[in-house]
């Protein structure tokens, strides 16, 4: 199931090119496909359960640098620690997803590799586990079949926890998710955010729409000191269960169907422009 209020636009408050203002209104309308491609067995959770579970940093919103995690490695580290004083692009997860965590992650990591920025040294990849279930093993499984090998896998920070400092860390900065007892699920808003070195969120972001130009101007930016507007919010959720087959949906399946409609749509509406200007006058 997908879910959205808004398609928000980033490139006026960044200082980007007017023409990159296009590109929300363009993702809401894949999203409005997607929404009516959704459409199928009721989940668990209900529309008022899932009404609270998105990502709206308030203002001020700052990560909670005392809390304290695992990497795979087995290391106790905080997460201050893991920024180390650097930029961060912050991807809170549930390792244990193959709805939209997997191709989230993945185009997350090609937009990283497409901002120029040497990972580990100019910005820090986070990822956080939401889903305590889902231990250092599943976390190292999926981070790294969606980043592949390369420096950005082995410069990335994997972290898992306890539920109250991944708690801590998701509320300060705005992040909303509910638990479907269920079908043992989390609805979570599919959204990464950038920090500044000192935790203070800086932005909050689509990884699905994201690009390497835009991501590099939040890193920097972030590096910098500055912070965004943050008064946007995002509900794209990474849920959905199939009450008839018992599996989750692969969700990209229905964007990409989503994609091939409006692509469809269109053509059909330039070869209508082309044949009305080619009739006589």
């Amino acid at each position: 199931m997908i879910t959205t209020a808004m398609a928000e636009d980033r490139a006026g408050a960044t200082g980007a090119p007017a023409r990159g203002r296009g590109r929300p209104a363009i993702a809401a309308l894949l999203v409005g496909v997607a929404i009516a491609l959704s459409a199928g067995p009721a989940a668990a959770l209900t529309p008022k359960d899932l009404a609270g579970v998105a990502l709206a940093p308030p203002p001020g919103a700052r990560a909670p640098l005392d809390a304290a995690f695992t990497d795979t490695a087995g290391r106790r580290l905080s997460l201050g620690q893991a920024l180390d004083g650097r930029p961060a692009l912050l991807l809170p997860l549930d390792y244990a997803c193959r709805n939209v965590c997997d191709p989230m992650l993945a185009v997350a990591g090609t937009a990283l590799a497409a901002t120029g920025l040497s990972p580990g040294t100019d910005y820090r990849l986070v990822t956080l586990g939401i889903n305590p279930r889902a231990d250092a093993a599943a976390a190292r499984t999926m981070v790294a079949g969606q980043l592949g090998t390369g420096p950005i896998l082995a410069s990335a920070v994997v972290l898992t926890g306890a539920p109250g400092p991944v708690e801590a860390v998701t509320r300060a900065v705005g992040y909303a998710y509910a638990y479907d007892r269920d079908t043992e699920s989390y609805a979570h808003p599919a959204g990464a955010l950038v920090l500044a070195g000192d935790g203070r969120v800086a932005r909050a972001l689509s990884p699905l729409a994201m690009t390497g130009r835009d991501l590099r101007l939040a890193l920097v930016e972030a590096g910098e000191g500055r912070v965004g507007a943050l008064s946007d919010r995002l509900l794209l959720l990474c849920y959905g269960y199939d009450a008839t087959t018992g599996i989750y949906t692969p969700l990209i399946r229905r964007i990409l169907t989503a994609s091939g409609i409006v692509t469809v749509l269109a053509i059909a509406g330039l070869v209508a422009w082309l044949h009305r200007r080619s009739r006589p006058a």
